[in-house]
């Protein structure tokens, strides 16, 4: 019976291997059949690709993404929001929940340069707490092209504690796709809540936080 089974696991193994030696195979003939103009084409290509995301990287870095920044107006918020396609946006108090927030979006905001990382005092920002809700602190606005995409509200989605990891954040972040990240499955796309539009409109208020 150990001997079937032995065999049954080799058999398994070498077709494995097959398929992989097989695969490796077929990417050498394609490198083989390759020109150098092919290959020159393929070279151009890729440093088109590598000058358009410095571009993007300097263009972020002047925006003031790579690091967690604190606005005081709200008049900063709107600026902000409409300027970068991507914020997280975290209001707070002052209170220990919203520090353990401040310490995982700090180290977040360094490895996720696309994305634009800021807090605001809620109870010093009335218009812009009424018109997104913000009820429970820490509340933090998932933020994509000037429309307020999704929220993360208190602990409840990172485990109801506040010893939840930056990469539990990172991950909820994500899911809401407002930041790039390596380990993104196709389980993260989830349905949408309805968003909120936080570019300024004509009424009384907003013209008030102008």
């Amino acid at each position: 019976m150990e001997n079937k089974v032995q065999e049954i696991i080799e058999k398994q193994v070498l077709t494995v291997a097959k398929a992989v030696e097989d695969k490796i195979d077929e990417e050498i003939a394609a490198l083989d059949k390759l020109d150098l103009d092919d290959i020159e084409v393929l070279r151009e290509r890729r440093l088109q690709q590598m000058k358009k995301m410095a571009e993007k990287r300097s263009r972020w870095v002047s925006l003031g993404h790579g690091e967690y920044t604190e606005i005081f107006s709200e008049k900063d918020f709107f600026t902000i929001v409409k300027a970068s396609d991507r914020v997280v946006c975290h209001f707070y108090r002052e209170n220990w929940p919203c520090k353990v927030v401040d310490k995982h979006m700090s180290i977040l905001a360094k490895q996720h340069i696309e994305t634009r990382f800021i807090k605001i005092q809620a109870e010093k920002s009335p218009f812009l707490a009424e018109k997104l809700k913000i009820v429970v602190l820490p509340t933090i606005a998932l933020i994509k092209n000037a429309k307020v995409d999704d929220y993360v509200v208190g602990f409840n989605e990172l485990g109801g504690t506040d010893e939840f990891s930056t990469e539990e954040l990172e991950e909820r972040l994500a899911k809401a796709q407002v930041i790039f990240f390596e380990g993104e499955s196709s389980s993260f796309r989830t349905s949408k809540p309805q968003t909120r539009n936080v570019r300024h409109g004509s009424n009384s208020h907003d013209s008030d936080s102008e």
